[in-house]
């Protein structure tokens, strides 16, 4: 569809959209802040109950808002904190369709790992929460186990960053590609080098060396997932 002057009309979704980004942006929505509801939404932006229905449909599978039935101060969505819960989706919606490589997903782990424990190394944040994935790490008694503890590890040094976004990409490519982690721990048999390569990233941080750090993630990535590796 498109306007008199040739412009293609925004849908009801985009709409929504922007009505939701002006809402935050001039009243200072939060999540867990409340969205006006159908009515007052299909009036504001001229449009059908159903288009506005539809949208906050979509929004909601988005992990934007979360649904609210009621009526009067209990109507209209909630806003919600999700951003890793799309993400991962759509990651491993695209995996599972050969859209998106296994290759692509661990670069991009690597590029945003090496800027993370960069600015890791610098602030020496972090440290703590690595440590105890390492010994859970150390105690884990199935592959299964080891990648949820060598997930935490890795999720510390993004989440170190100080960058929200970079730490919900990195989730999002974690729970996405777990299946494959663990393919990898057991494709390697023992997990004594990976621990090695974990101490490496760890003492590296620690001692605040960040062109080390980011050396040891290239090393540990490419022993989990050489690059002749099939993905």
């Amino acid at each position: 569809m498109t306007d008199s002057d040739g412009g293609r009309r925004p849908r009801a979704f985009e709409e929504v959209l922007a009505r939701i980004e002006e809402r935050i942006l001039a009243d200072g929505l939060t999540a867990g802040d409340r969205l006006p509801g159908e009515r007052q939404l299909a009036e504001q932006l001229k449009v059908g109950r159903s288009s506005v229905r539809e949208a906050l449909r979509v929004l909601e599978t988005l992990g934007v808002v979360s649904s609210q039935a009621g009526r009067g101060p209990d109507a209209g969505a909630v806003l919600t904190s999700r951003p890793g819960s799309a993400l991962t989706d759509l990651v491993r919606l695209h995996l599972g369709l050969a859209a998106l490589s296994m290759r692509e997903a661990v670069d991009t782990r690597l590029m945003i790992e090496q800027w993370s424990v960069v600015r890791a190394a610098r602030s020496g944040a972090g440290l703590e929460e690595m440590a105890r994935a390492l010994a859970a790490m150390d105690e884990a008694t199935s592959p299964h186990a080891f990648v949820e503890h060598d997930v935490a590890f890795h999720l510390a040094i993004t989440e170190a960053s100080g960058n929200r976004l970079t730490a919900a990409i990195m989730r999002a490519l974690r729970e996405a590609v777990h299946r494959y982690a663990v393919d990898a721990v057991v494709r390697l048999g023992d997990t004594g080098d990976l621990q090695a390569d974990h101490r490496r990233i760890h003492a590296a941080v620690r001692d605040g060396d960040a062109a080390g750090a980011a050396d040891a993630i290239a090393d540990h990535l490419a022993r989990a997932y050489p690059p002749g590796q099939p993905g």
